[in-house]
């Protein structure tokens, strides 16, 4: 025997060997997938928002505990931003209320103006100033019925949202209408709470710090981070411009594959009429 190693043992190092090699190549190929999408946000999103990334790119799921191991051995870090305001305030405000996840992730909606989604966002225009954009989206449709833009984070920028919201509806609300937020200062407030009442809907909220609960309103946040040039902005008037343009163009004029290649508008006349 050469070297004094059996041929059994000589042919299970190899197999492993061959192993190991093709674990580190697949290793290899997804962070080289992760650190272009990473790369994209400007290093700014982190396992989760890689997570539902992946589901459009690879066309399927990528365990979150596997992104997390190729972020570590490979270097990817998230840049992490500051806590929003609002957050901050809800936290010191005991008169706020929480209410469960009753929409539970179940995003295949297949009634119109039954299931809403609703969040805030944040972007960072030309001029160096933050304003926010609020938006509302019908699950079913992937239409955003609502949104406002403001330069503050007051609780005006939702209360304005929910009520072009009802004038969208024309008092037509669903009889088990439901809209499902985060946990976010805006959404526990008294006001909200009672205008989502007035309004004959159900309120739902996200689990505490899980944004997988409320992807689709994350997902269309993420497009249109990705067409609209806002940092080109000079002040809030032309962001606004910026966003009623791409709104229009992603209700009316973008196509989506999952509903049936029809843009959300199209989809809703669809769904009527079947």
């Amino acid at each position: 025997m050469l070297a004094e190693v059996s041929r059994s043992v000589y042919y299970a190092w190899l197999a492993r060997t061959d192993s190991v090699s093709l674990r580190e190549e697949r290793n290899y190929a997804d962070y080289l997938l992760l650190k272009y999408v990473h790369d994209r946000h400007k290093g700014k999103i982190g396992y989760r928002g890689l997570y539902m990334e992946m589901l459009d790119l690879i066309g399927g799921p990528m365990n979150h505990k596997r992104i997390l191991r190729i972020m570590r051995k490979f270097g990817i870090v998230t840049k992490i931003r500051r806590q929003n305001a609002y957050r901050k305030i809800a936290k010191a405000t005991y008169e706020h209320k929480t209410v469960p996840n009753h929409l539970n992730r179940r995003f295949n909606q297949q009634e119109p103006g039954k299931v809403f989604v609703t969040d805030i966002t944040y972007l960072r225009i030309g001029s160096g100033q933050t304003v926010y954009l609020s938006c509302v989206k019908d699950i079913a449709t992937r239409e955003i019925m609502a949104h406002h833009v403001s330069k503050s984070l007051h609780m005006e920028l939702v209360l304005h949202t929910t009520n072009k919201l009802a004038e969208r509806l024309q008092g037509n609300v669903h009889p088990e209408a439901m809209i499902h937020s985060d946990q976010g200062f805006h959404y526990t407030h008294p006001a909200y709470l009672t205008r989502i009442r007035e309004m004959g809907m159900l309120q739902s909220m996200s689990r505490r710090g899980n944004c997988l609960d409320n992807a689709p309103m994350e997902s269309f946040f993420g497009h249109l981070k990705d067409y609209v040039d806002y940092k080109l902005a000079s002040d809030l008037d032309e962001v606004c411009a910026m966003v009623d343009a791409y709104i229009d163009y992603y209700n009316s004029e973008r196509r989506q594959w999952k509903l049936q290649k029809m843009t959300p508008v199209q989809y809703r006349s669809h769904l009527i009429a079947a």
